[in-house]
């Protein structure tokens, strides 16, 4: 792990794992210098972690991912390829990607009541890293991760899902006090909210399932996650009637978010 001083900017910490080139620590950094170096505006913090899987067999074995806390809102990148340095360039791009549409969506939420649905940064999975083809009867729960969840509205969840670039965020709705997710459509590059009960009106640009959330068990939820060739399920656990979220991870097993009780 490496704690590279870049001046009046910011502090940038580089974690390294795996057989990561000497030179790549450096590389990230200039690159990272070279994205902050354009935002104007107080940087609290930021990160970077390169990883090289050890699997010789995996196109993408280059993993990179970045944080940057923006004023008090991080957003956050991550990206794989076929090696460290085109994994890098794809960070920074990734990244200044994403701070640009973060500042699009918060400078247009100041004055609209919805997310300004702009041309997608590129395709979202195209440079994710490669899930791994595990054996049904393999997978494993093998991360747990309970939370106070944020009590937000529909929009401010969108706005998090796009700052931390991620596929989904489990949230408690501020106006109907139920567990909620919001998450990305691929058919129409917009998002889509569920919710464990009604919403209090509907929401104009955020469309709403249809389908009601089932109450399953984890187990349950994960036969459905196996068979449904969905990245994730939302659900209503059956013992403690919170919303929770099993997902797949890249390396093949599953990861569960659940409330904190």
């Amino acid at each position: 792990m490496n704690r590279l001083q870049t001046g009046p900017v910011t502090d940038v910490l580089v974690e390294t794992r795996g057989e990561v080139t000497l030179a790549a620590p450096d590389y990230a950094r200039t690159k990272m210098l070279a994205v902050l170096g354009r935002l104007g505006e107080p940087v609290l913090a930021a990160r970077v972690k390169l990883t090289q899987e050890a699997n010789h067999a995996m196109a993408k074995p280059s993993l990179a991912q970045a944080v940057v806390d923006l004023g008090g809102t991080p957003v956050r990148a991550h990206v794989a390829a076929a090696t460290m340095q085109e994994a890098v360039d794809l960070l920074q791009d990734r990244l200044n990607a994403r701070i640009a549409r973060v500042r699009g969506h918060r400078d247009h939420h100041r004055h609209h009541t919805t997310v300004l649905l702009d041309v997608p940064d590129g395709a979202r999975h195209a440079h994710r890293p490669q899930r791994h083809a595990r054996p049904a009867q393999e997978r494993r729960i093998v991360r747990h991760k309970s939370y106070s969840l944020a009590r937000q509205t529909a929009w401010e969840a969108v706005l998090e899902l796009e700052a931390m670039d991620y596929d989904f965020h489990l949230f408690t709705d501020a106006v109907s006090g139920c567990d909620s997710v919001v998450h990305h459509d691929p058919a129409d590059n917009g998002y889509r909210l569920a919710a464990t009960g009604p919403q209090a009106e509907p929401l104009p640009g955020l469309p709403a399932s249809t389908l009601d959330v089932p109450r399953l068990t984890v187990a349950d939820a994960a036969a459905r996650l196996d068979l449904s060739g969905l990245p994730f399920v939302f659900f209503t656990d059956a013992a403690t009637d919170r919303g929770n979220v099993l997902y797949h991870r890249y390396d093949g097993h599953y990861g569960l978010i659940t409330p904190a009780l």
